[in-house]
């Protein structure tokens, strides 16, 4: 199978608004976790390339770029999202075939992307600096201004968004971007930056450059020339990188995961929450930092939520990413490893219902059956680590003091969730759950481009979307003028 994402050849990058070979000639073969094909070969660019790259979003920053008016910023972003918009099928096509997550999901990420554009199209022109009252004879103003060349490494999971969220950010505030895709999933990365160049995008302000984390994405994070860094993970090469980082006094935004839990409440709507319960679960195969892989329950409702989450398990069907089943497979051979292996650490636990694997999936690909784990201890391996397969626990409480204790009892502290009809809980939750969103009565408010997202403890730092994404791409300047 060959694979041009619109036209393009994968084996490129993308640097300074041309498409150009890797210096190493050498390619690496994607996969296709439905059926464990080559899709096709991707460059495997290196250091000379995200070199090349460095150095063309820099030289954009001190040219047409770099000079060019935030609305005239923002009329391109919106430009690059109808031609997302325009491109649906295609883009959809290529995630589904690529991450292996099933159609209508993939075509959801394409309209979040879309939405991201649009969003920080409008936002461009509109961060402002403060006044500041001062002694007699001064003014003082602030500026926000861009850090300048901004590098942006994403994994395979969710491409297709978190381009969106993370470049689409660093764009409108001005910043010239290098992005290093996961070398698992980044044909609609390729795509994505053809249809910004295509929409009007100057030469150099987004490059591109695919290749191995420990070889491009370590010359990216390195790079004297590179002033702000972003990064969406795991948390032990959100560690390497922040190190790295931390030797030119780089700043850094990591999103590195988490152990999301849902509490169920004695009064919660259980028929509302049970959808959100499984699906925060389930989605993408699980493959989602913000997964509800923990799922709360008050005792005296316990065997209730299990009975509807059971039920909803077992017609759960996993299959190839074009049949557009409930879930797709993993992302490689690899995850799916990984994933099973944490499924044997539960075999001293019960297993509360499974979904099936369709009879006809292909051989060759990366499928893991969504499984419920029932009456699991707190501290159990199931319940500490995340896993980023389609595996759930439930876990039983007595009050809402050991609710919290349970919540909080990770290292983690991205979302959570809390499923009550007494306002005044879901005020207190809300202030004492360690986490960087908390949803009441309900889970994830639909995406949320407008949203803040990021975590506390290992989930990493510094936040993406909506405008405090903007204010975390750009540095503030104090302006004082003695004037008499």
């Amino acid at each position: 199978m060959t694979i041009t994402p619109l036209g393009v050849d994968p084996s490129l990058c993308f640097i300074n608004g041309v498409w150009v070979p890797p210096e190493d000639t050498g390619g690496i073969a994607l996969r296709n976790p439905s059926d464990g094909s080559t899709l096709c070969e991707i460059a495997n660019g290196g250091a000379a390339d995200i070199d090349r790259a460095v150095q063309a979003a820099q030289a954009a920053l001190d040219g047409p770029w770099g000079k060019l008016a935030n609305f005239e910023r923002g009329r391109i972003l919106q430009r690059i999202g109808t031609l997302v918009l325009e491109n649906i099928e295609e883009l959809a096509q290529l995630e589904a075939m690529d991450v292996g997550k099933p159609l209508k999901q993939a075509r959801a990420d394409v309209v979040a992307l879309a939405r991201y554009m649009e969003f920080y199209a409008g936002a461009a022109d509109k961060i402002h600096g403060t006044t500041i009252p001062y002694l007699d004879g001064y003014t003082v103003y602030t500026l926000r201004e861009p850090h300048g060349v901004t590098g942006h490494i994403i994994p395979w999971n969710y491409p297709m968004q978190i381009i969106g969220r993370s470049v689409g950010a660093a764009l409108a505030m001005g910043n010239a971007a290098v992005l290093k895709p996961a070398e698992e999933a980044c044909l609609t990365a390729l795509a994505f930056v053809e249809l910004a160049h295509r929409a009007g995008l100057p030469a150099g302000a987004l490059n591109v450059v695919p290749g191995l984390g420990a070889q491009a994405g370590a010359a990216l994070t390195a790079h004297p020339g590179v002033h702000h860094i972003s990064f969406t993970g795991s948390v032990g090469v959100g560690k390497l990188i922040q190190s790295a980082a931390a030797a030119n006094v780089v700043p850094v935004t990591l999103e590195l995961g988490g152990k999301s839990p849902q509490l169920v409440f004695e009064d919660a709507d259980v028929d509302a929450a049970l959808p959100f319960l499984t699906n925060a679960g389930i989605q993408n195969a699980g493959q989602t930092c913000s997964a509800s892989s923990r799922i709360l329950v008050h005792r005296s409702r316990y065997d209730e939520v299990l009975a509807g989450m059971a039920s909803r398990y077992a017609t759960l069907r996993a299959g190839p990413a074009l049949d557009d089943l409930d879930v797709g497979p993993l992302v490689s051979a690899r995850q799916r490893e990984i994933v099973e292996g944490f499924i044997a650490k539960g075999s001293d636990l019960e297993i509360a219902a499974q979904g099936e694997i369709i009879a006809d999936a292909p051989k060759g690909g990366a499928y893991v059956a969504p499984t419920l784990f029932t009456d699991v201890a707190p501290d159990h391996t199931l319940a500490q680590d995340e896993i980023f397969g389609p595996v759930q626990v439930v876990i039983s409480f007595d009050d809402e003091e050991e609710a919290v204790a349970i919540a909080n009892g990770t290292h983690y502290g991205l979302v959570a969730s809390v499923w009550s009809s007494d306002g005044a809980r879901q005020m207190r939750l809300a202030k004492r759950l360690r986490a960087g969103q908390v949803f009441l009565n309900n889970y994830g408010a639909g995406g949320g481009v407008e949203l803040p997202f990021g975590g506390t403890g290992l989930s990493g730092h510094g936040r993406e979307k909506g405008f405090e994404a903007l204010y975390g791409f750009s540095t503030l300047k104090t302006v004082a003028a003695l004037h008499g």
